[in-house]
């Protein structure tokens, strides 16, 4: 762990750390955005999907383990550079805050990050660990956005995820030095068309299942 504890010992260390792992959370968010919209074909097509993904079992034990190693990284590492801007801006009040082109986006960034983090466990603990006899993840999943609270919440959630991803697909270009002027218009257009992928693609089932149920 020698190369962790070196590369946290400086910013552009931690800022790489935040934009490899980023990287891996948005390829298996549109990983699981591709897999979740055949939820919008319906019942059978879905569980086809689910038991499709079932035939890699240690594939996704791995994936799981690898996410969650991932996850480890990403947070403490968000929060050292959290903690250590917000000891670098005492004093300065007097700069305007908005200056420097900061958007929504990068300026809830550890805020949206902590609200995620905390679905996430929410989200887990009613999909990840399903017992075989409350039914199958499609009926646990009709059966749980049928609450019209955990609709909501999942729904401000996903909007979360799609402003947090905005800011951090371009941020992560930038970061590995992919920031010249001709590419980077196109960069941000895309960052911004998967937020609202994820975003709709996401926070649409609930409203999809109670209109269809």
């Amino acid at each position: 762990m020698n190369w962790f504890v070196d590369a946290m010992r400086t910013s552009i260390g931690k800022k790489l750390l935040m934009a490899v792992t980023g990287f891996g959370f948005i390829g298996f968010i549109l990983i699981h955005l591709a897999g979740n919209l055949t939820f919008y074909l319906g019942r059978d097509a879905f569980l086809a999907y689910v038991t499709f993904l079932h035939g890699f079992e240690p594939l996704i034990v791995v994936t799981g383990v690898t996410l969650l190693i991932l996850a480890a990284v990403h947070v403490t590492t968000g929060t050292v550079l959290f903690l250590q801007n917000w000891k670098a801006r005492q004093g300065r009040y007097a700069v305007n805050k908005n200056a420097g082109g900061r958007t929504i986006g990068s300026a809830t960034m550890p805020y949206t990050g902590f609200l995620i983090l905390l679905f996430v466990v929410l989200h887990l603990s009613q999909f990840h660990f399903i017992d075989p006899a409350e039914g199958n993840v499609h009926d646990v999943a009709v059966a749980t956005f049928s609450s019209v609270l955990y609709a909501i919440v999942y729904i401000v959630a996903v909007i979360l995820v799609g402003i947090h991803i905005r800011h951090g697909f371009w941020s992560l270009f930038q970061t590995i030095g992919w920031n010249h002027d001709k590419y980077m218009p196109l960069i941000r257009a895309v960052g911004i068309l998967f937020a609202i992928a994820v975003a709709v693609g996401f926070g649409f089932v609930p409203i999809f299942i109670g209109i269809t149920t």
